[in-house]
């Protein structure tokens, strides 16, 4: 298991950042590591497969759209008809250039749909980094508006540092503010833009620590706050009155070396309600949080028959 093992602590130690791109560095270990499978019969590499997706599961608990990806892969290969390991190697491989494609037609029609509500002139808060929100951005600003966006530092990785780069490389003009300072901008923005790591099946989503605190800011000066993400980050565990997982990160990344017997919370994430969110921008369509579960039925039906039998 040395390519999921691989892919489990690079994910685990944060050199793997973004729902996103979490999802697709699992999936492309998963791949990797079943083209290695000495198994000899279906029974066997099923076997394989759940001890690898386990692996890839605990790697980071806020993450539905890797659960999802892998989800996807393994209905696909249960569903098809193969019998040797190179049938289902190719197979693997085919499954998840699928999924691939259709994430990338997703997150274009997304751009298309979002970047619609940037005109020159507008100016827009966001918070962390994701990439469908950048995309977004960068769509805008290649159809000619002029836009200004603030950047938050998203403390304590600092991943607004990663956006604050991009946009400055497609020509966007971007300030920076610390994240407790959200509140004394708001009123300069028009709107408010952030991405997603996971959506409830009450329409509530989970993001980076710290939006909740936006949206409720931008909620009390009647500002628009818009989520931007793919409905594979949806997690089908919810129906059924699980909360989503929050991860609680260690200490050292807010106060390395920090005096002994102090005791540091780091949750990574936090959960805006619904009630604080003006929209969601996602692959059917400007949607309510309020019809999440069905654009997602939609959508992807196989997300809510094998969300429950493969956790």
């Amino acid at each position: 298991m040395k390519k999921v093992t691989g892919a489990a602590d690079r994910i685990r130690r944060l050199e793997v950042q973004g729902a996103t791109n979490v999802a697709f560095a699992a999936v492309e270990a998963l791949v990797e590591q079943m083209k290695e499978s000495k198994a000899r019969d279906r029974a066997a590499i099923f076997e394989e497969f759940a001890e690898a997706k386990q692996i890839l599961f605990a790697s980071r608990e806020t993450e539905p759209f890797m659960r999802n990806a892998i989800r996807f892969l393994e209905w696909k290969i249960t569903e098809a008809e193969w019998n040797t390991n190179r049938e289902l190697n190719e197979l693997i491989h085919n499954i998840a250039e699928e999924l691939l494609d259709s994430f990338m037609k997703a997150r274009q029609r997304i751009a298309e749909i979002g970047a619609k509500r940037i005109s020159s002139g507008t100016c827009v808060l966001t918070h962390c980094h994701s990439s469908a929100v950048s995309t977004m951005f960068r769509l805008a600003r290649e159809r000619g508006a002029d836009f200004e966006v603030i950047v938050t530092e998203t403390r304590p990785v600092y991943q607004g540092r990663i956006t604050a780069k991009e946009l400055l490389e497609a020509g966007i003009r971007t300030s920076m503010i610390v994240d407790s300072a959200v509140r004394s901008f708001i009123k300069r923005v028009d709107l408010v833009v952030v991405g997603a790591d996971a959506i409830t099946s009450e329409g509530n989503v989970i993001n980076k620590i710290g939006t909740s605190m936006v949206a409720m800011a931008a909620h009390e000066a009647r500002i628009p706050f818009y989520v931007v993400t793919e409905l594979l980050k949806f997690d089908p565990q919810t129906i059924h009155g699980e909360y989503e997982a929050i991860e609680e990160r260690s200490g050292d990344e807010v106060w390395p070396n920090a005096p002994g017997g102090l005791a540091i919370m780091n949750p990574a994430f936090d959960v805006t309600r619904r009630d604080h969110i003006h929209g969601i921008v996602c692959e059917e369509g400007f949607i309510s949080p309020h019809s999440i579960l069905e654009a997602v039925r939609r959508r992807y039906p196989w997300i809510l028959e094998q969300g429950v039998s493969s956790t």
